[in-house]
Order: structure tokens, then C-alpha cells, then sequence
């Protein structure tokens, strides 16, 4: 069985699709993955190669969300047609549901719903959307209706999904990262941050603010300037830039508090990545972070800077309330493993082409 799948070089899709590839490998599935945008990285490369069964395809070809125009997207979408024609896909499986909309594919049609400018608008922003976030969401509206099956990685963003889109809710397929191998390292005096540093919707000014008034510094991992010319400038946390996922866990093991001030995050791997490296979790108070870490975080008001330097102040001052609160954290990490992930999407595969898989069984029991 081989599923053709999108993916982006540019977030966190990228992670996603990797361990989402390695789970199927498990059960036999291969993976072409179609990376639309801008070329992985060289560690990104390395990655993709070593997941068992998966074909890497870098086509340049634009994102949904940088496309210029509604024809480009078609576009986009008729040459991931043709490539899952080529390979003699199984499914197709979609991070960019957008491209569902040239329809005619040749197997049925998953679309991941990990994010939209419509729902990240609404969370981030006030009054009307500019024309060129309504065609993208008009074009997203019509590839959506255009998929077989959708599926979300949190109930709260498949209700904003199913309200904004005028959609049945997405099946809840939470996402799952497999813990980083690193040695363990001593905890130092810090804070630490890390994701798309240049999209508005993670607030990293708030976070900056904070940092300004924290007895220890805040460091900040990833891009500050993004594919569709979005930027940022820290002046008071420390930006470390765009780091391979290894200095990553490495500088997650040696934090002992990860924050977030995010106003939209339909997930949100980074804060797992933390709660699995034994950060105690300072998060934003949305409904996403609520139902995934509810009991195993503290919440704050994502718009207020001291209090974000108020719960990082008691933590780093109560090393027990510290440590209790990052072993819940890990063990909620638990939770989201990319087993249960893999397991969940083959549910979802499973249900679109049946006999496929009674034949898969049927030639394996053989």
C-alpha cells in the first residue's frame, strides 16, 4: 500500500509527515512525500531518509498559503494529481486540503486540517479579512468540501474548522512525536521557547516583553522571517535562529521551563517536544493548550506579560512545584505518541479503501 502525501519544509508539517511516515511504516504502508515550497534543509534530507519506506519528491512547487492566485493553486493541485497517478498511490493524503479542489484524483482524498488563514485571522486579528486571505480561504472552502475525509489534531480547532467551513466536524486524530535520544543534562537557570518565530499568531511579543522583566534569560529557537516575507525582531529574548531538531531536544534538556504565549495553535508539537524533555509547561490560555495539557501546565493570560513572568518567577523559585509539574507534564506527553497517531490515521485509511486492507491481511496471514 503506498500513500502520497504533502508535506512542507517550512513548520511543523514537516515533522509531522516524518513520524506520521515512520508509523505507517509499521504497518507496511509506504510513503512518496511531496514536499511543496521551499527545499528541505540538508538535516531535513537526512531525516526523510531515514524513515523506512519513503520517497522524498521536492517539486518547488508554491504552498497554498504563498500561491498568488486562485489558477496557481489548481495548478499545484493538478500536478499532485498526476504524481499520485504516477506512483500508483493508494490514498492521497493531503496537508494542504486546498489542492483537493482540482478533483479527479485517482484514490480517495484524506485532508489534514493543521492549520487555515481563516481560523489563524479570527484568533489573531480584528475586523474584516484582506482580499487575498478571502480567495485562499474560499479556495481552501472548496478543496475541503472536495476530500473524502478530514481529520484534525485537536477537537477545538475540528469545531473552529467545521464552523468556519460550513463542515461536519473533523475526525480528532491527535499528533504524536517520537522523544528525542539525548543524554540527560543538568537543568540551568533559563527559559526556553521555540517554533515559527515570525508568524504573528505565536505572540512572541509577549514572550519578549517578558523576558525583559525575568531574573533569567528567555531563549528563542526558529526562523524570524518567514516564506511570505513575514518578520520579527526580539529585543530582549534571545533569538538562536532556525536549529536542526537534535539542538532542539538538546536545549530542551537543559531547560527546566518551556513557555508559550501563542493565540493560535491547533496543536502545537513544540510544547510536546518540551513536556517530553521534562520542561515544566507555561502556556497560553486557549482552548487547544486546555484540552491537551489541562492539569499539567499552568495557564496564563496570553495578552499579559507579567503574569507570564509571575508563573515562571514561582517555578524557577519552587523546585518541587517545578519538578511535579513537569513529570505530569511527561507522562500526558505519553499520550500523544506517534503510535497512536499512526494507529489513528489507518483507522481513517482503513475506512476509506477496506477491501485494500482485508487483502493486505489476508496476503500477510498467508
Amino acid at each position: 500500500m503506498r500513500v502520497l502525501m504533502t508535506a512542507d519544509a517550512v513548520g511543523g508539517v514537516w515533522t509531522y509527515a516524518l513520524d506520521l511516515a515512520a508509523g505507517l511504516a509499521g504497518a507496511g504502508v509506504r510513503t512518496t512525500l511531496v514536499n511543496l515550497g521551499p527545499p528541505p534543509r540538508a538535516d531535513q534530507v537526512r531525516a526523510a531518509q531515514q524513515v523506512a519506506g519513503l520517497e522524498l519528491v521536492d517539486t518547488g512547487l508554491p504552498l497554498d498559503w504563498t500561491a498568488t492566485e486562485p489558477a496557481e493553486i489548481l495548478e499545484v493541485g493538478a500536478a499532485i494529481r498526476g504524481l499520485a497517478r504516477g506512483v500508483g498511490a493508494s490514498l492521497i493524503h493531503l496537508n494542504s486540503p486546498a489542492l483537493a479542489a482540482i478533483g479527479g484524483f485517482p484514490a480517495p482524498v484524506v485532508g489534514a486540517c493543521h492549520s487555515c488563514l481563516a481560523t489563524w485571522w479570527a484568533a489573531v486579528k480584528d475586523g474584516p479579512m484582506p482580499d487575498d486571505f478571502r480567495w485562499r480561504t474560499q479556495a481552501l472552502w472548496q478543496g475541503l468540501h472536495a476530500c473524502d475525509v478530514l481529520v484534525a489534531p485537536t477537537r477545538a480547532f475540528a469545531e473552529a474548522t467545521a464552523l468556519t467551513y460550513e463542515l461536519p466536524a473533523p475526525q480528532v486524530v491527535w499528533n504524536g512525536r517520537t522523544p528525542a535520544d539525548v543524554a540527560a543534562a543538568e537543568r540551568e537557570a533559563m527559559v526556553f521557547t521555540s517554533g515559527r518565530l515570525w508568524d504573528e499568531g505565536k505572540n512572541l511579543a509577549v514572550l519578549d516583553a517578558a523576558a525583559a522583566r525575568l531574573p533569567v534569560p528567555l531563549y528563542a529557537a526558529g526562523p524570524v522571517e518567514g516564506p511570505n516575507g513575514a518578520r520579527t525582531r526580539l529585543e530582549h529574548a534571545e533569538a538562536l535562529g532556525r536549529l536542526p531538531a537534535g539542538r532542539v531536544a538538546e536545549w530542551l534538556g537543559r531547560a527546566p521551563i518551556f513557555a508559550s504565549s501563542a493565540l493560535y495553535e491547533p496543536f502545537g508539537l513544540g510544547v510536546l517536544e518540551a513536556a517530553q524533555a521534562g520542561c515544566a509547561l507555561v502556556l497560553s490560555d486557549i482552548p487547544t493548550f486546555r484540552e491537551l495539557w489541562e492539569g499539567a501546565a499552568v495557564f496564563v493570560d496570553p495578552y499579559d506579560p507579567d503574569a507570564f513572568v509571575r508563573a515562571i518567577e514561582h517555578l524557577l523559585a519552587d523546585e518541587p512545584a517545578r519538578a511535579a509539574l513537569a513529570e505530569q507534564a511527561r507522562v500526558r506527553a505519553g499520550t500523544y505518541s506517534v503510535q497512536a497517531m499512526s494507529a489513528g490515521m489507518l483507522d481513517v485509511y482503513r475506512r476509506l479503501r477496506p477491501q485494500l486492507f482485508a487483502r493486505a491481511g489476508q496476503e500477510a496471514a498467508a
